[in-house]
């Protein structure tokens, strides 16, 4: 199913790719197996994801396959203006698009592209919020790591 994984702290971030382009990004477990490059695309992606890794101003730059609703695919392109460092709340993005916090969460949770396309620099209004779909466990710990390495900080500072 995937064609990669890269070891972050806190999960492993594999990455799924289709006729030349980058189909999924997914959050694993750490425990997950993992997986060498099986592709060209594959090696792009996950030396992309180091250099994250190593500088988070790194910017990506792979042929993406963007699949989404109108309302998904509008959402998506203001994540993508939310600059390294900062956040948005889901009403901060519904008030901008004219939508309801709780169907910016669901379009934040669709997101197959995470990291690329930053849905967890969206944080609720009392606090971090859920990450795909998931409000506790292995996928907010990367949640809180991947802010906390953009800003700089201790994840655990960063308060559920």
């Amino acid at each position: 199913m995937f064609d990669v994984t890269v070891d972050f702290p806190r999960m492993k971030v594999a990455v799924a790719t289709r006729d030349e382009r980058v189909l999924e990004i997914r959050y694993l477990p750490l425990s997950s197996k993992s997986i060498s490059p099986r592709n060209a695309l594959a090696a792009l992606a996950a030396e992309q994801l180091k250099a994250y890794l190593a500088n988070p101003d790194t910017r990506f730059d792979l042929p993406l396959a963007l699949e989404g609703t109108p309302f998904q695919r509008k959402l998506w392109e203001a994540l993508c203006r939310i600059p390294r460092g900062k956040t948005r709340t889901y009403g901060d993005l519904a008030r901008e698009l004219d939508g309801e916090a709780r169907t910016v969460g669901q379009a934040c949770g669709d997101n197959r592209l995470p990291v690329v396309i930053p849905c967890h620099r969206v944080v609720a209004a009392d606090g971090i919020g859920g990450f795909a779909h998931s409000t506790g466990g292995y996928l907010l710990e990367a949640k809180r790591w991947l802010l906390a390495h953009e800003l700089g900080a201790d994840p655990f500072e960063l308060t559920p």
